[in-house]
């Protein structure tokens, strides 16, 4: 039985930087990983070079069923201390677009650090922990017992699993089952930043697989303007995934094709060029294809000039607000994140510690606390680890 001042299950993105922050504060840390290594999600994400913050990051980023609940940990650990502290190890980033922040060179940098960030004398890493029994005792101890017979025991517990978006990485829905063992709510996990699937007469749509365009795309209250792309299975692109968090099914999505459009730009341009047929207008604005395409479904494919008024504001308003009625999502497998998890009402916001049971923490992708695309998941992983080592700090001292 080994013994430590705190077990922090899953060695991810949370959960490594939880550690190395907690070791740094003189906690005894058993950092316990199921993969044969550590960070597996952090090295394929951003195409490989880790798209590791977002320069605006902050509350308004994030779904939960509480919008507040991430306020205190964001407010105390920002994209600007993670730029820190990726300068002091002379890692190369550069922001792409939006504020995404991105390592010149590979996501391996990245997980380097963090492992550089765990004091050996304080933090021990496990890998290809299969874990098989989780106990709490009587005097709050608890004991994580392994398929292979090995055990772990600490005064402290911390859930940094994530959620069961990309099973083929190692993801499960662990985290939910040892939360509810615990007697911890879950807010229904469901895939977010996930593809959207078409069916139907909108299958059609598939025709035009590979063909993206600048769009906004709307779901609920949603809304976000970058592009979006045509596959063979319906929907995805920045704009699709980012709308997708907040889809639920049996809702429409609504995009904007030619979002920088005017607002009569067809009735001006009849004016102007009444012998142009609306397809070729449409294809010196958007890619032949996806022009053809919504030129055949408005049925209007004729000269401007022999087209009346009503007919082209209809065209206008359904180009501006073109409703597609997705039947379901491409699922965990092609999820970059989990929306839902375990429910905020059952932690501090200031500790991530579960107030029903103390000593038992949740962080990370494991929490009702899901980013937009581009660096905020990560943020959150950074600030939900910060904001548990100093509780856990605090507890050792």
């Amino acid at each position: 039985m080994e013994q430590s001042d705190v077990i922090i299950l899953g060695a991810g993105a949370a959960g490594l930087f939880c550690a190395g922050q907690a070791g740094q504060r003189g906690v005894r840390v058993a950092l316990l990983e199921k993969a044969e290594a550590p960070g597996k999600k952090i090295l394929i994400s951003g195409g490989g070079r880790c798209n590791f913050t977002n320069l605006g990051a902050g509350p308004a980023n994030y779904l939960s069923a509480n919008p507040h609940f991430a306020k205190s940990a964001l407010a105390r650990y920002t994209p600007a201390d993670f730029i820190a502290l990726v300068d002091r190890y002379g890692i190369a980033w550069h922001e792409k677009t939006l504020g995404q922040l991105f390592c010149d060179g590979s996501a391996k940098q990245i997980v380097a650090m963090l492992l550089e960030e765990c004091p050996p004398e304080f933090v021990t890493l496990t890998c290809g922990v299969d874990v098989a029994k989780v106990v709490r005792g009587e005097d709050g101890t608890f004991t994580v017992n392994a398929a292979d017979g090995r055990a772990w025991q600490a005064p402290a517990l911390v859930i940094a699993t994530g959620g069961p978006s990309i099973p083929k990485m190692g993801a499960s829905d662990f985290a939910y089952r040892l939360a509810r063992q615990f007697g911890l709510k879950v807010v229904e996990p469901r895939p977010a930043l996930v593809p959207l699937t078409l069916g139907g007469e909108e299958a059609l749509f598939r025709e035009l697989s590979g063909v993206a365009a600048p769009v906004r795309a709307r779901a609920g209250r949603a809304e976000f303007a970058e592009a979006a792309l045509f596959t063979h299975k319906g929907l995805s692109g920045p704009a699709i995934l980012q709308v997708s968090s907040y889809w639920r099914h049996g809702e429409p999505v609504g995009i904007t094709f030619l979002p920088e459009a005017a607002t009569d730009w067809l009735i001006e341009a009849k004016r102007d060029r009444p012998r142009t047929h609306l397809r070729t207008l449409l294809r010196e604005r958007l890619p032949d294809r996806l022009a053809d395409a919504l030129a055949d479904r408005l049925g209007l494919d004729r000269e401007l000039g022999n087209l009346g008024d009503r007919d082209l504001r209809a065209a206008q308003a359904k180009l501006a607000d073109w409703r597609f009625a997705p039947n379901g999502t491409e699922g965990y497998a092609k999820a970059e994140v989990t929306a839902g998890g375990i429910a905020t009402a059952e932690l501090s916001s200031r500790t991530m510690e579960a107030s029903k049971v103390p000593g038992l923490y949740a962080i990370g992708e494991a929490v009702d606390v899901t980013g937009w695309l581009g660096g905020y998941n990560f943020q959150w992983a950074w600030a939900s680890g910060h904001a548990c080592a100093e509780a856990l700090g605090a507890r050792t001292a």
